[in-house]
């Protein structure tokens, strides 16, 4: 069991007025934790539909899988007013994204066996349910048939003021809100030069992850020209706070240059008691509240905290280290990229593997990988080779660092077996995305089937 993080406030420290920058990145500061204590979290969002016409599910069946989860398992309801919108454990919570995407954020572990095991918990309780109101759970990285002025907002304060907003920032961003969905993982780091290191690494490994983890090709009903077409979304949603934060590639990056890329994003809201003040007409940033304040109100470490929540670059601080570019999965598959990442990210054999392989494009070349890896999958140039290429180096070096861990004590089992179905993809260079093309065809029907034996939640897999 890992120890509590140290970054956790008090009320008091969260409602006392910023005074300087200074309390901007001491709160990232928070985040460090000597090796001993480092963990990792796991989050998965799926796409939940009812099971006979691939239809998104609506709110009411949703929150009718909530209410009878209720109490079992030691699950407590979350309210918004009168409106049922998730589940509190002890450890770890299911929440619901715009669209009535359902997500885990697992308990934090101190390796990923105790994750795997949180998640088989969770996946028993809501196949069981699931099973009872003809509902059917996939781990895939946007929704395969339903259209997006078909899927109803959640009733959330929250999504009422990010939805018109962002009609204003790209021409997809109400899709990803609606029709995504992906698989976060969270990591350690012990002091600032690592922690900027993990950043630049997990930024080089991004289009890696979109072409290993590509889960994403249909929308619509059809084929899309995209195997991640999750990664084409975000690409499109909003440039303020998306995609790569060009400032973490440089080796003298600090705390201090993701506080000032922080700033300087527009903010959405900001949370008195149980109610959102709307800022996106004011179009106001982080910084120009800081510096001036609004109506009488002044910046605090919990608008700080919030506002952070609301950026979605490939990785972010909050204060730990989240990778956000793997699309959402099968379960053994979202294990898998924790291990992916873990293993890269917690031995220097792993972050030297990674910077030798990518560390050395030029920002043009860089830009091009990480905008036709969503499309190209592993066959993506790069160098004198592909992706699949790379990805295989990469995969022998994170099996090699989560055995070394496992011998020093680190994890409580060998967790390079969480590796082993990655190994067919990187092999033969076919993507899932791929896998499922090549079953998508015949009726409605034949492609719902096709679409749960590929992707959904069972009850035995791995």
């Amino acid at each position: 069991m890992t120890a509590p993080h140290p970054h956790v406030l008090t009320l008091s420290d969260k409602t006392q007025p910023i005074e300087n920058h200074q309390q901007l990145s001491a709160y990232l500061v928070r985040g460090a934790r000597p090796r001993a204590d480092w963990g990792v979290g796991i989050e998965t969002e799926k796409l939940v539909l009812d099971r006979t016409s691939g239809e998104a599910a609506g709110y009411q069946r949703i929150r009718e899988l909530l209410a009878r989860l209720d109490g079992i398992g030691g699950w407590e309801g979350i309210y918004e007013g009168e409106y049922l919108l998730g589940l509190q454990g002890k450890r770890s919570s299911v929440t619901l994204e715009p669209g009535g995407q359902l997500e885990l954020s697992g308990k934090f572990c101190c390796d990923i066996h105790c994750s795997w095991r949180d998640i088989n918990r969770y996946r028993q309780h809501i196949l069981t349910m699931g099973h009872e109101l003809g509902l059917v759970f996939l781990g895939c990285g946007v929704q395969p048939f339903t259209r997006l002025e078909d899927i109803p907002w959640l009733p959330k304060q929250r999504y009422g003021i990010m939805g018109p907003y962002m009609l204003q920032t790209g021409d997809m961003g109400q899709r990803m809100m609606k029709q995504s969905a992906g698989t976060q993982v969270n990591l350690d780091f012990s002091d600032e030069r690592d922690c900027m290191r993990k950043l630049r690494a997990v930024q080089l490994l991004s289009p890696v992850s979109y072409a290993l983890f590509a889960n994403s090709p249909i929308l619509d009903g059809e084929p899309t020209g995209f195997l991640s077409l999750r990664g084409e979304i975000w690409s499109r949603t909003d440039p303020d706070r998306c995609g790569l934060i060009d400032a973490l590639f440089s080796s003298s990056a600090g705390f201090a240059d993701y506080v000032e890329y922080a700033l300087d994003v527009p903010m959405y809201f900001i949370q008195r008691e149980q109610r959102y003040i709307d800022f996106t007409r004011h179009r106001l940033t982080f910084r120009q509240y800081l510096e001036s304040g609004w109506a009488g109100e002044k910046a605090t470490l919990a608008d700080w905290e919030l506002h952070l929540s609301t950026l979605f670059p490939e990785v972010r601080l909050r204060p730990q280290v989240e990778i956000r570019s793997a699309d959402s999965l099968p379960p053994p598959f979202t294990a898998a990229v924790a291990a992916f990442y873990k293993g890269l990210l917690y031995s220097e054999q792993g972050l030297t593997t990674v910077e030798h392989l990518l560390g050395d494009l030029s920002g043009e070349d860089f830009s091009r990988l990480y905008r036709h890896s969503w499309k190209e999958g592993l066959q993506t140039r790069v160098k004198d080779g592909n992706l699949g290429e790379v990805a295989e180096e990469l995969l022998a070096a994170a099996a090699v660092s989560l055995q070394q861990q496992f011998a020093a004590g680190e994890s409580g089992a060998d967790e390079a077996v969480f590796l082993d179905v990655l190994e067919p993809i990187v092999s033969s260079g076919e993507t899932l995305a791929e896998r499922l093309l090549k079953r998508w065809h015949g009726d409605r029907q034949d492609k719902l089937k096709a679409l749960i034996e590929h992707c959904g939640y069972a009850e035995n897999s791995l």
